[in-house]
């Protein structure tokens, strides 16, 4: 899954979540597909090699390779977000860094902390917010409807240790 429960530190937070989007493709997968692409992009070049026609073709094959290129390092970069829970008895905080915007803070007493799910009224099935006071945030809107269902419980669990 792609959030884990970190064993805390003694003396910090009594419980401590990291959440951050899946990545399909890994950095090793990144390089397999580029090896490939130029591989198939470079073998009926070779025809070609010697004749005008080579500078007519290049440049199209160098907007087709960059613009690959572009998309996927876009991709990662925007998935590069990470949202950081941390339960202490006292308060609760969530920290989430994201790869383009503002650094975003969240604190509020988790004696009076509410998990709403909106099964079909949010921008994803399922959606998970915590809210706390005047504020409602949301927490985990990139995993996938299982994974949320199963994070519900899991947040219910160590509210209810820590209350």
């Amino acid at each position: 899954m792609p959030y884990e429960w970190i064993d805390p530190p003694p003396g910090g937070p009594k419980a401590e979540l990291h959440l951050w989007p899946y990545r399909s493709l890994p950095k090793k997968g990144f390089v397999t597909f580029f090896g490939i692409t130029f591989t198939l992009v470079a073998i009926p070049l070779l025809a070609v090699l010697g004749s005008p026609i080579l500078w007519g073709i290049l440049p199209f094959i160098a907007v087709v390779l960059g613009g690959a290129w572009w998309g996927l390092q876009r991709s990662y970069n925007d998935g590069a977000i990470l949202e950081e829970l941390r339960l202490w008895e006292d308060r609760i905080t969530l920290d989430r860094h994201n790869p383009r915007g503002p650094h975003q803070f969240w604190e509020a007493n988790p004696h009076w902390i509410r998990i709403n799910d909106y099964p079909k009224e949010g921008p994803v099935e399922h959606y998970l917010t915590l809210q706390g006071g005047p504020r409602e945030v949301e927490i985990g809107a990139f995993l996938t409807v299982e994974e949320r269902l199963v994070l519900q419980r899991e947040l219910l669990d160590r509210l209810r240790a820590v209350r």
